[in-house]
């Protein structure tokens, strides 16, 4: 017996690893840009940073993230194609909160047994994701670990770093009394809730077109977790003052808003000025939630808030006719109040 039959006997199959990497490999390089200086299977990535030279006071910002128990959706309905794109625009959209572009992209995908053909699908995904934001792959691993992921499990992560100039840097602190909340409106559950919409969905048909969303339960929460960098960009690059953006990610909208609040503002949300995505009011209905809990665990159809001034709403909203206004800055303390009936 060879050496790679032990270890495979032990659960770690080398060739299959071998064979995942090179049917990714396509799919990667073409995120490459003149910027990058390695290949699929450097040690470490190259990435050639002379372009932030042109910067006056380049600052790097990076964020790490992964796609949550959305990995299980995807278990249990056999579909891997999305979850890629799910983890990069997640962490694209939690830099761009600041201000950032993305630069590079590293990913990291686990499971107990390596499967090529899912493994090269899930970072496909990711491939297509980055490419489509100007974000090169630069690297990642992916790992087989029999005992610490349980068989059909697949974990993933990802991180990506970005640049601002310095004095651009969004940080909410320019936010004040009379400012304007609007939303780019989310696919669904896009990387957050998943726990609780499996819990309270586990028993009914995910394959089958359901009466109530026009689509199936299992189509709409694989809805794939939007990225917001075109339109935020946009909306930059036509002088629209952006002066705070909130990712609605984990904690919903209750915990996620106040994150860029300064201490004397609130943020009031008037609940029925955006459309909601069917998916929630079926999981709150059949979980019978409270409203309260399913703006604390959810998005709600508030995937990117925008605060700007309310001078500049009407050109906003022709520059991007998708955004809502939902809201309003008003004084008091750090907090969000969501009122109104959807």
């Amino acid at each position: 017996m060879t050496q790679q039959d032990t270890y495979a006997q032990a659960g770690v199959n080398i060739q299959e690893g071998n064979k995942a990497t090179q049917l990714m490999k396509s799919a990667i390089r073409a995120t490459y840009g003149p910027e990058v200086l390695s290949d699929t299977g450097s040690f470490g990535g190259l990435y050639a940073a002379h372009a932030l030279q042109a910067m006056e006071s380049p600052v790097l910002v990076a964020s790490t993230d992964g796609v949550g128990t959305k990995t299980k959706v995807a278990a249990r309905l056999n579909r891997w194609d999305s979850i890629g794109q799910d983890l990069v625009n997640h962490c694209i959209n939690d830099i761009l909160v600041q201000g950032a572009r993305p630069l590079f992209f590293l990913d990291y995908v686990a499971s107990s047994r390596l499967d090529a053909e899912k493994i090269a699908t899930i970072v496909g995904g990711v491939a297509a994701a980055c490419k489509s934001a100007g974000c090169a792959l630069l690297g990642g691993e992916t790992a087989e670990m029999p005992g610490v992921y349980e068989p059909g499990e697949i974990d993933l992560v990802g991180t990506v770093v970005g640049v601002v100039e310095r004095a651009s840097i969004l940080d909410g602190s320019r936010i004040q009394q009379g400012d304007v909340i609007l939303t780019l409106p989310s696919s669904g559950l896009h990387t957050n809730g998943f726990s609780l919409a499996r819990q309270v969905l586990n028993d009914l048909d995910w394959t089958q077109p359901h009466p109530d969303l026009g689509e199936s339960i299992g189509d709409a929460l694989l809805a794939v977790h939007r990225c917001y960098f075109n339109p935020v960009n946009h909306l930059h690059e036509q002088g629209i003052d952006l002066r705070g953006l909130a990712h609605i990610t984990g904690g919903g909208v209750t915990d996620n808003l106040p994150r860029i609040l300064p201490e004397n503002a609130t943020a009031v949300i008037e609940r029925g000025t955006w459309t909601e995505p069917p998916i929630f009011r079926l999981i709150q209905q059949l979980g019978e939630i409270e409203d309260e809990e399913m703006f604390h665990v959810f998005n709600m159809g508030l995937g990117m808030l925008i605060i700007l001034p309310a001078a500049q709403l009407e050109q906003a909203l022709t520059l991007e006719p998708e955004l809502r206004p939902v809201g309003e800055i008003t004084s008091g303390e750090r907090s969000v109040a969501v009122k109104g009936q959807a």
